[in-house]
This record gives C-alpha cells, structure tokens and sequence, in this order.
C-alpha cells in the first residue's frame, strides 16, 4: 500500500541505519529514488527509512538543504547551497572594519585614505548617480529571469559589473537585460543581514 501511495510523489526522505541517520536526499518519485537506492553505492548501508512529502517542490532543495545542515548524515558527499545563502561572516567583517574607520575619524579626523574614498571619480563631469549615498565597498544583485546578477559599488559610487564599470545603476541594468532598465528599482542591497531591498531605498532615506 504504501509503494503505491508514494509513487510518484515527491518529497524529502532519510535514509537509517538502526537508529543512526544515514543519508538525506529530495525526489519528484520517491519510490523511484528509493528502489534505486537498495541497488546503489548505499545499498546495504541502511536498513529502514523515514519520508516527507510535500504538495509542489518549491522549496524542495531548500527542505533537504536545511536538513542536510543540521544533521550532517554520514552517507552523503556534498551539501546542497541554498540559492540565495550567504555567509554571514563576510557581512559582519565589513561592518565591522566600516564602523572602526568611522570611529577612527572620529578620534584623528579623515585620513588620507578617507579623503581619497570620498572624491567620487568623474566621467565628463558627471557625478557617479551612487556617490553620495554610499562611502564604502557594497555588493549588489539582480535576479533577472531565473539568473542570479552580482555586482559591486565602490566607494566612489560607480557600478562594477562583468569587469565595466558604470556610473549608474540603470545603466548597468540595462547591460543585463539588453534594453531600457531602471536600475533603482532591480538591483538590491543588502540593508540588514539577509534582507535584500532596492537601491531606490537609499535615495528615500535622505
């Protein structure tokens, strides 16, 4: 009955041996996956297992991701990425080398290499459109039709993109999707850890 029931759905299972997890994996079939399973490199590894099923497989990866994380089962040779998972560590150093220069201006006033930092570069006399909403290194991105898009603002407020570099976001937009493209409103910064918003925020909190 249960063979039957499963045939064709999809879900996350976990693989025992006696009591000891084993292995995780996702499936579209799981009784597919799972007699499968009994002739493959696991095959006498483990001796019962545990199913969960689930009505779509929108977050699929992200289930088995999550669970592979937590438990770290012995039976499996890589992690599954979350799509849009970072490392926080990353976020944390930058914020906290940030929040030491502006502690050091504080106590000795800007430093040569703060003043640089601080004259945006100038094409043809026009001022990077992000130069004066930003004064350090900031990672952008842009999922547009399915691809994730990344990109950097310098200190200066121009846009690297793909080894160019842009003066302002729209222009650098429209170099991903080949046409028009109002950048402040695709392109997303990180504004705490984890939430991504548009550009065009920046501009509204002056």
């Amino acid at each position: 009955m249960v063979r039957e029931y499963v045939k064709g759905k999809r879900g996350v299972y976990a693989l025992y041996k006696r009591t000891r997890l084993y292995y995780v994996g996702l499936a579209s079939n799981l009784r597919s996956r799972l007699k499968a399973h009994l002739k493959d490199r696991h095959g006498r590894a483990w001796d019962f297992f545990s199913m969960y099923l689930t009505d779509s497989d929108d977050h699929l990866r992200e289930l088995e991701a999550l669970t592979l994380r937590i438990t770290l089962p012995k039976g499996n040779r890589s992690k599954t990425k979350f799509v849009r998972s970072q490392d926080l560590r990353r976020y944390f150093k930058r914020k906290i080398s940030e929040q030491q220069r502006k502690e050091l201006s504080k106590l000795f006033g800007p430093s040569g290499v703060d003043r640089v930092r601080r004259q945006p570069e100038r094409s043809g006399g026009k001022e990077p459109s992000l130069a004066r909403y930003v004064t350090a290194r900031m990672p952008i991105r842009w999922i547009y039709r399915g691809k994730l898009y990344r990109a950097v603002v310098r200190s200066n407020g121009k846009i690297k993109f793909k080894g160019k570099v842009y003066d302002n976001p729209s222009l650098a937009g429209s170099k991903v999707s080949g046409r028009a493209t109002n950048g402040w409103t695709v392109w997303l910064y990180e504004a705490t850890p984890g939430e991504w918003v548009p550009l065009d925020r920046l501009r509204r909190r002056r």
